[in-house]
């Protein structure tokens, strides 16, 4: 691999630098590296210099090709780039592979230990359910300004040399409303009204869906909708979150729109297909003499809440005018 053997140089130092032996065991070599460097942490105040030689020596020996290397030949060799190199990632990186971040709270890297990171920078973006569907690429132009942290951008002739990492950009997706489908997590929602006579006797119709196919929507032969009912149709909802090759469902939610008078002859010809009429219908002339007759009224329940809501005001009102200036008191029982 190599033209000539390179010259033997140093190979105890790294040993040295962990405080174990040479035939020290990967297991060794792990709890003095831990041992050691949260000792000469930098944010525990430790020595920057000593906790980087730390680091470059545990990379190499924790590597049976570099240590192998470094037995046989010393540093001058991996310097050179046998086995790989002699390391050079990040010390505070190392660091945080053995905790899972910094546990004295500096950031866990160098780079959030010696530079600030700056505030995260929020787009809302506004998208098609179409596009959430199918998929989407945009291109958006965003520009920001950076102080200089030394002149805060006081002095014009400044060179700027930021000492502050830039955040993230930010995207918050913000679905548009769909004049047609409405989105529930990865399922979605339809209306559609059906007449009597398709909600008795059977439909069918084309539903356009969000990626441009054409759904044939039918009901069974001998089937009923009912009004305010629900189908679903599995696989035709949304993509799910990090499954995009299964869908949620797509529901149908159905409305039956009913005549509003049927002339005399229609209401025999109903009756001679449709189920007979309960016993509590047929009642004698004798029975409907001693009944009071009403009247049915057409009613908007919304219109009537309201109503009863000013009604109640007012009356609560009046009583408050009727009562207001007399002084209202308090029988205590002896």
């Amino acid at each position: 691999m190599f033209g000539r053997a390179p010259k033997k140089s140093d190979s105890t130092r790294y040993y040295e630098i962990l405080g174990v032996a040479k035939n020290a065991s990967p297991e060794d070599l792990k709890k003095a590296y831990k041992k050691a460097a949260i000792k000469n942490h930098p944010d525990k105040g430790g020595d920057p210099e000593k906790f980087k030689e730390l680091a470059q020596a545990y990379e190499v020996l924790s590597d049976p090709e570099k240590r192998e290397v470094y037995d046989t030949y010393g540093e001058d060799a991996l310097k050179e780039g046998m086995g790989g190199g002699g390391g050079g990632h990040d010390p505070f990186d190392i660091f945080s592979s053995f905790f899972g971040g910094n546990p004295f709270g500096g950031g866990g890297s160098s780079r959030g230990r010696r530079q600030r990171r700056g505030e995260d920078v929020v787009h809302p973006l506004k998208v098609s359910l179409e596009d959430l569907y199918l998929g989407t690429s945009k291109k958006l132009s965003l520009s920001r300004n950076v102080l200089c942290s030394k002149c805060n951008g006081l002095t014009l002739s400044c060179v700027l040399q930021p000492d502050t990492i830039t955040g993230d950009i930010v995207f918050v997706l913000q679905q548009k409303e769909h004049p047609k489908f409405k989105r529930k997590a990865e399922d979605l929602y339809v209306e559609h009204t059906l007449s009597l006579t398709e909600a008795l006797c059977g439909f069918q119709f084309v539903l356009a869906h969000l990626d441009g196919r054409q759904l044939l929507i039918k009901s069974n032969p001998g089937e009923v909708v009912k009004p305010d009912s629900y189908k679903a149709i599995n696989d035709e909802g949304m993509p799910m979150y990090q499954r995009p090759f299964m869908k949620g469902r797509l529901y149908i939610h159905f409305t039956v729109e009913f005549p509003d008078s049927l002339s005399l002859e229609q209401v025999k010809a109903i009756e001679t297909v449709l189920p007979a009429k309960t016993s509590s219908q047929k009642l004698t002339d004798m029975e409907l003499d001693e009944c009071e007759e009403t009247t049915l009224h057409d009613v908007n329940m919304e219109e009537e809440s309201r109503r009863r809501q000013q009604t109640s005001q007012e009356a609560y009102e009046e009583d408050e005018d009727m009562h207001g200036g007399a002084q209202r008191v308090q029988c205590a029982q002896q």
